[in-house]
């Protein structure tokens, strides 16, 4: 007998695109993930405008930013960066459903396609880039030559917009598929909807394991947690982390040893260390809240800058501008508007949990104000000036 000639496999078509026979990459699924990462981008938007305006205020601006309430920055940064951290898990989530549509053909079909198609690259492009980035930021890691700040700013804008101009677009398909009994969801597999729930509390439950692990930083509840978190809140010298130490800033001890703080004003004067801690002192509990999202409230100890300010003779409403002995850094000279100069809490600091400061956290005076980003709590501060 002679065996059956085998059977010729069917070749593929030259550019055929792949075929996606998966389940629940459909408007349900990419609906209800898109309301949470929607809501994280909200999130993080407003959060960061506070941080941006925070630390980089317009000058119409300066004295009308708030010192009160004293948590609003821990706070808010700190919603900036768990938010932040939650959409890492959410993005690609979102776009685990939705990425089929990326291989649709023909890729365009008129001009409303087009645009269409040229948004979600525009969106998708810039979100990628804005939660990646925040996340490098964070670990202080910085592979790239542009400049974070203004970038992470200025993408903030592209990505808020490009979400605003997709949920126009795709509105009547979130609406059909807002919920279980939305029309467009009822018209779905029904097999698919225990699936579909199970991938969504799979998402759920990754996105409440990263807050657990990482919200400690600045939620200090949760510090037994902080496991994936860059900084843990009680560690660094005197039980506080330390972005910046003396050495990075170029701090020696002979830079310090004929140490005098200049205090510039219709009545100059300069103090020795030792006649700085002879003036009337003041205490206060205040959180030192850094961008990268950690957050430690801690007793500190020195004199008030309102009683700097009167014995320099500035007027009522005066402003101050703050130069620190550092060699480099952006934020060696920092300016404070006059709701934080003015506020008895606003402290040069001289010591912190009653012991005298430490050169990484700023020896022999540094600021500590109410509601401020860590970067402007200047550190080794050297000269005062009236505004």
């Amino acid at each position: 007998m002679t065996s059956p000639a085998p059977r010729s496999r069917p070749r593929p078509r030259p550019g055929r695109l792949p075929s996606f026979s998966g389940r629940l990459h459909d408007a349900r699924t990419a609906t209800a993930v898109g309301r949470w990462l929607g809501a994280a981008f909200a999130v993080c938007f407003v959060t960061g405008l506070i941080s941006h305006y925070l630390q980089h205020p317009p000058s119409w601006a300066a004295d009308a930013l708030p010192a009160r309430p004293v948590w609003g920055y821990r706070l808010s940064q700190g919603l900036h960066v768990a938010t932040g951290l939650a959409a890492l898990v959410l993005l690609p989530a979102k776009l685990w459903t939705v990425y089929p549509a990326l291989f649709v053909w023909p890729p365009v079909r008129g001009v409303r396609h087009a645009l269409e198609r040229l948004s979600v690259a525009v969106l998708v492009a810039s979100a990628v880039l804005e939660v990646f980035s925040g996340l490098l930021n964070i670990v202080e890691w910085y592979p790239w030559p542009f400049g974070f700040i203004q970038t992470h700013f200025a993408l903030a804008w592209v990505a808020a917009g490009s979400i605003l101009l997709h949920i126009a677009v795709k509105a009547p398909d979130i609406t059909a598929h807002w919920g279980r009994r939305s029309p467009g969801t009822l018209a779905l597999p029904a097999q698919d909807g225990p699936d579909r729930r199970a991938l969504l509390l799979g998402v759920g439950a990754a996105v409440g394991v990263v807050t657990l692990t990482t919200a400690g930083q600045a939620f200090t509840p949760l510090a037994r947690l902080d496991l994936l978190a860059p900084r843990h809140p009680g560690a660094g010298p005197m039980g506080l982390p330390v972005n910046r130490t003396a050495a990075a800033a170029g701090i020696t001890a002979g830079a310090l040893e004929d140490w005098r703080l200049e205090v510039i004003g219709p009545d100059p004067f300069r103090l020795t260390l030792d006649q700085l801690r002879t003036l009337p002192r003041a205490s206060a509990r205040l959180p030192l809240a850094c961008v990268e999202g950690w957050s430690v409230d801690a007793l500190w100890s020195g004199v008030r800058i309102r009683d700097l300010l009167a014995r320099a003779g500035a007027p009522p409403g005066a402003g101050l501008r703050v130069t620190s002995l550092e060699t480099s850094g952006a934020y060696r000279v920092m300016e404070m508007g006059r709701d934080y100069a003015e506020d008895p809490l606003t402290l040069l600091a001289l010591e912190l949990g009653g012991q005298v400061l430490s050169p990484d956290h700023g020896y022999p005076a540094r600021i500590i104000a109410p509601n401020r980003p860590g970067v402007l709590q200047t550190k080794w501060v050297t000269r005062l000036e009236v505004l």
